[in-house]
């Protein structure tokens, strides 16, 4: 397995807010729903991504994702700066400049504007991740990223844009599915980009040396590695390996190992019932006290209070929405 597709399987899309917005320029709506990923794009017309004091381009079909919860705008000019159309909160529903349900600008499912032939159409969808692992990825990419056009290599936008309007049985999960394929698709292309800065763990995995003990090392974190077993899977020494491990990721590979697994508990931990324990087992320990210690230097917490905190915040409404 690949480090991106290890990453990306712990960030899936579930009960995503997707729709459409139709409206003749000038026009802007706001993003308020503190999602941790957002995804935008036009299906006609251009428009601005404004997020403080810095605005992002979207030519027809480009594909922007927007990282973290900060609100941020999107308008067809920035330098008008016209009332929002909408402001979409963080319990989904869209809020007219009043501060009511913006029933007035619905046009049918998932679709909200004033006239369904207007000269600008905008697709988003945006949901809302948790863990050690979704926080790796999230932190190394900037705040807003653009995939040109001509830079994807997916038709998943596409198959999105189709599939949005209907209203059928099972139709969340499909869109949910589609949603990570664009976002996937996205990101892959967008680390292509010879501008893109993508993280160190990326760029490494199509080295043929590290490259090869990063797949030994997500493929299974549960095996007791050693720097001499990761050395004879990228059949190197262990010198080699050991240098060329710490130049492309900054971090020798027993490091790299210990974090990973660290990461993996934390989010096993929050996310079953399985105990301490087996928990430890998954992640190479031997016993709960060796995963205990290692946890413990790594986050400050034992896992048994880790576990607690994270029911105690999935509990609370506040961290739901």
């Amino acid at each position: 397995m690949d480090t991106l597709t290890d990453v990306l399987n712990h960030i899936r899309s579930s009960g995503a807010l997707l729709g459409r917005t139709l409206a003749n320029p000038p026009w802007s709506a706001t993003f308020a729903e503190r999602a941790s990923l957002s995804l935008v794009t036009m299906l006609r017309g251009q428009a601005w991504i404004v997020d403080g004091s810095e605005s992002h381009r979207l030519e027809p079909q480009d594909i922007a994702v927007v990282v973290g919860s900060a609100p941020f705008d999107v308008t067809s000019d920035p330098e008008a700066g016209p009332a929002p159309m909408y402001v979409q909160a963080e319990d989904g529903v869209c809020i007219d400049d009043a501060g009511n349900a913006a029933d007035s600008i619905a046009l049918g499912t998932r679709t909200c504007g004033m006239q369904l032939d207007a000269d600008d159409a905008m697709l988003t969808g945006s949901f809302t991740v948790t863990g050690r692992v979704a926080d790796r990825l999230l932190s190394a990419l900037p705040r807003v990223l653009v995939v040109p056009r001509a830079a994807q290599r997916t038709a998943a936008l596409q198959l999105l844009e189709a599939e949005i309007l209907r209203e059928e049985p099972g139709q969340q999960a499909i869109l949910d599915r589609l949603l990570d394929l664009v976002l996937v698709g996205a990101l892959r292309d967008w680390f292509a980009l010879p501008e893109a800065k993508a993280p160190g763990w990326y760029r490494a995995s199509s080295d043929p040396i590290v490259g090869t003990a990063l797949a030994a090392i997500h493929d299974a974190p549960h095996q007791p590695w050693t720097i001499e077993l990761l050395a004879r899977q990228a059949h190197v020494s262990r010198a080699t390996l050991a240098r060329r491990f710490t130049d492309l990721l900054g971090e020798p590979p027993m490091t790299y190992l210990t974090s990973w697994r660290m990461c993996v508990a934390a989010d096993l931990l929050e996310r079953n019932d399985a105990t301490v324990e087996s928990v430890a087992r998954e992640v190479g320990y031997s016993s709960t006290y060796a995963l205990s210690t290692a946890f413990h230097r790594e986050y400050g917490v034992r896992p048994s209070r880790h576990r607690r905190a994270s029911a105690n915040r999935a509990e609370s409404p506040a961290q739901n929405r």
